[in-house]
């Protein structure tokens, strides 16, 4: 970054960001961090957004066997307490997680571990969800030399401002001294 001015840095622009120059004029899309770049407390916006959809919550109520009639059953669900289908646990999980992992963990060699899911608001067909994710907490691997670990706690948001999902997550990064972006063609 070019000089500082009242103490903030100016950021240089001449460069796109989230792009690694390979040649002249010529850029590579860029996914995740090395573990070098993350800081703790950074909090990440995640775009874009994703409105569920009715293929989403039976395709995915059937590919992990969750047939409650809850979720997939329109004139059952018609007469619970939320007068239409519930979109299932696992749909905003998975959506909410894909959505998150090209940033946070975009360069990750193993997801570690989910903790602390709480699922807070129901989720609806029809529904546009974003998501955050703050870093919590990195160390180096006392056992993976040229790799860490990286903590963040994730938050699911509706379109409307309503969290409906949180949790925390574990995965380790490679430094970048131990990249493969070079060999991989990254």
């Amino acid at each position: 970054m070019p000089a500082e001015q009242g103490g903030n840095p100016i950021p240089d622009r001449s460069r796109p960001t989230g792009y690694r120059e390979v040649g002249e004029n010529r850029y590579r899309e860029q996914v995740g961090f090395h573990y070098d770049e993350i800081v703790v407390g950074t909090v990440i916006e995640h775009r874009p957004g994703r409105t569920v959809t009715e293929m989403d919550n039976v395709l995915m109520s059937m590919l992990s066997m969750n047939a409650a009639p809850l979720h997939i059953d329109g004139a059952y669900a018609a007469r619970s307490r939320w007068g239409r289908p519930l979109v299932s646990s696992l749909v905003t999980l998975s959506i909410v997680g894909g959505m998150t992992a090209r940033s946070t963990s975009g360069r990750a060699i193993a997801n570690l571990g989910w903790d602390r899911i709480r699922l807070s608001h129901p989720v609806f067909v029809g529904d546009t969800l974003y998501a955050e994710s703050e870093v919590i907490a990195k160390r180096l691997s006392a056992t993976r030399p040229g790799e860490g670990i990286v903590s963040c706690r994730t938050t699911g948001i509706k379109a409307t401002g309503e969290v409906v999902l949180t949790y925390e997550r574990s995965f380790l990064v490679p430094t970048h001294e131990s990249s493969t972006d070079d060999r991989t063609g990254y």
